[in-house]
């Protein structure tokens, strides 16, 4: 087992300029809201220094700092904001409490090794930090999204009523909008016919190609997957420019099936990737017992491997749905308006009318792909139980 570092006293030294650093931070962004970035640069990193200092003295105890903390950050919150500013100074307050004494105590090496050098411990967190600020810059856009959906004015912005938490600031009329006019519910009629029939020819040809291409007699393999991947890497435009002169030239652009296709090609790459991955385990002496004990190939195929292989096959089809649900470049370039789908509409609500509506079904969309990328998590750890890569 690795020995973990015991648990010491940090040197004041060190945590004061630390959360000095920490505390400029806040205060840069809360300043910046206010057009004070300088005075909220300086303001944060002296008051969190001499907070820090004062909350760490012996006679005051950690339970009762952090209740402190907490409530002395909640009243200024809203004295200077409302109750949305309160509850942003309980977040502060709550983190700063806790964050004081895991930084003073030296509790952030409690789950190192011993042996990491100050250096080493610095990169650690540092990494971190910097891995937990690109997670912020790619989910903050879609979590602002959210509550803007429940503003009660036509506004693509937070209204003052909103930031005061005032129950007038909140509506549902986007969503009752998008259930009931007409040009929406087509559009999403439009996604829910076509995203299935994509999904089903991207899972069926998709399983196939990966099951052959899993042979090791298959010449050119390298090259063909290159190939049957290459809508992942090819630039969007290009793909659906390809598929608008291929289609008007067989009958197929302006039409379902035309949408259909394409979107099964742009879903068949996911496919492939997650099926060939479940086959990297697969046991490939089971398919041979099979096929000595009489069964053809086909039964082999669903009595035996597609068991086995079916959490890879679900994962990619979830994939293909999204991807074809959430695709607006090709249906512009393959589709006309008959085949208006979701995403069009919402493109087309954008360019034209600046619809509100699109922050509601905007918010659907991210609801319906959070629930089917939780799914494809719960499916790749069933799929790792099977093949005993992790325990059950």
């Amino acid at each position: 087992m690795t020995a973990l570092t015991p648990i010491s006293p940090t040197p004041i030294a060190f945590f004061v300029p630390v959360s000095a650093a920490v505390g400029a931070g806040f205060g840069l962004l809360i300043g910046t809201s206010q057009g004070q970035s300088t005075l909220g640069f300086i303001a944060g990193a002296v008051t969190m220094a001499v907070i820090s200092v004062l909350a760490t003295r012996p006679f005051v105890g950690e339970r009762v700092a952090r209740w402190t903390l907490s409530l002395l950050f909640t009243v200024s919150g809203v004295i200077f904001a409302g109750i949305m500013g309160g509850l942003v100074g309980a977040a502060i307050g709550g983190f700063w409490a806790w964050f004081i004494f895991w930084l003073s105590e030296g509790r952030y090496r409690r789950k190192l090794p011993s042996y990491l050098t100050p250096d080493q411990v610095l990169w650690h967190f540092t990494f971190r930090i910097i891995v937990s600020l690109v997670l912020i810059f790619l989910i903050l856009p879609i979590i602002v999204v959210m509550p803007l959906s429940f503003n009660a004015q036509d506004f693509f912005t937070f209204t003052p009523e909103m930031l005061r938490l005032d129950p007038a600031g909140y509506s549902l009329k986007h969503y009752v909008d998008f259930f009931t006019n007409p040009d929406w519910q087509q559009a999403l009629r439009n996604s829910v016919i076509i995203a299935p029939f994509a999904t089903f020819l991207s899972v069926t040809f998709g399983t196939l190609a990966a099951i052959g291409l899993s042979s090791e007699h298959v010449p050119f393999r390298r090259a063909i997957m290159a190939t049957l991947i290459s809508p992942m890497i090819v630039p969007l435009i290009i793909s659906a420019a390809g598929m608008y002169f291929f289609f008007s030239r067989i009958g197929l652009q302006g039409t379902f099936l035309g949408v259909i296709l394409a979107h099964a090609a742009l879903g068949i790459p996911f496919v492939i990737i997650t099926v060939t991955a479940t086959l990297v385990g697969f046991d490939r002496s089971l398919t041979r017992a099979a096929a000595n004990l009489g069964a053809n190939p086909v039964t082999t195929f669903f009595r035996v491997q597609m068991p086995l292989i079916l959490p890879g096959m679900i994962s990619g089809g979830l994939f293909a749905f999204i991807t074809s649900f959430d695709e607006v470049v090709v249906v512009l370039f393959v589709g006309s308006a008959t085949q208006q789908t979701l995403p069009w509409q919402m493109f087309t609500g954008l360019r034209e009318q600046i619809s509100p509506t699109i922050l509601a079904a905007a918010t659907i969309l991210v609801t319906i792909s959070i629930i089917l990328l939780t799914v494809v998590e719960l499916l790749r750890r069933r799929s790792e139980q099977l093949r005993g890569i992790s325990p059950s």
